[in-house]
């Protein structure tokens, strides 16, 4: 059946000499696998150019449940990024997220919220700039809300310490090494309470930064199994020095 829908490009794989495989987060049907037939190829009526690391998409797709790859019939950019494809901190935040949501992202059922927070996070990044080299931090913080570890929110203003395990703030210093100490713990503490308009309110040291972004990687890695390495970690580092 032929379908519209809006999607956010995660991932490709080369599939032929010319030809890809898409995998990409649509608001109807969740993360899908499309099938693109000479998408390297001159010829082609769908260009490659529109699968670019979390580009917007409106897509026409050939959709059957339960068939794993999909056959897309036509895509355009909905909203082309004006300022993310020629700022570094931005283009390299947008790569390392892509990754992490690839990895992260793998029910095959629409989640209205979730795709419209994605959405809505990349158009703000695009139009701001303020607080941008704390966007990736943030956006992660946020994600868990729509992935079910969101943090209980329960003592985070007095305690001294996050506990990764169990997604709580506590008084006492866990028994395990998993958890934030004091000043990181509060640095994450300051998140519940950011939104778009006050992204630049976060002013963040780079080594706050960093060990921020390890602490809520570490998270993701307790949580998620098949997380692994990221490859684009260490350009992002570079970038944000």
């Amino acid at each position: 059946m032929l379908e519209k829908t809006r999607g956010i490009f995660l991932h490709s794989v080369k599939y032929s000499e010319t030809s890809i495989i898409a995998v990409i987060y649509t608001e109807s049907f969740g993360r899908q696998s499309f099938m693109i037939n000479g998408a390297r190829s001159k010829k082609s009526t769908v260009k490659s150019v529109a699968f670019q690391p979390l580009y917007l998409l409106d897509l026409e797709i050939y959709y059957k449940t339960g068939r794993e790859i999909h056959r897309l019939k036509d895509v355009r950019i909905a909203n082309p990024f004006s300022t993310i494809p020629f700022d570094i901190r931005k283009s390299s935040q947008v790569i390392f997220l892509a990754e992490i949501l690839y990895k992260c992202l793998k029910e095959e059922e629409p989640n209205p919220g979730l795709f419209h927070f994605i959405y809505n996070s990349l158009s703000f990044l695009d139009l701001s700039d303020q607080g941008i080299s704390n966007f990736h931090v943030w956006f992660l913080f946020k994600l868990t809300q729509f992935l079910g570890i969101y943090p209980s929110r329960d003592n985070a203003l007095i305690s001294n310490y996050f506990d990764l395990q169990k997604a709580r703030f506590v008084s006492n210093e866990p028994i395990h090494n998993q958890f934030t100490d004091k000043h990181i713990t509060g640095l994450l503490a300051m998140l519940f309470d950011i939104d778009f308009s006050s992204l630049g309110k976060l002013e963040y040291s780079q080594n706050e930064r960093r060990q921020l972004l390890d602490k809520l990687l570490e998270y993701y890695r307790i949580h998620f199994d098949n997380m692994g390495e990221i490859k684009s970690l260490d350009i992002l580092r570079e970038v944000l020095r």
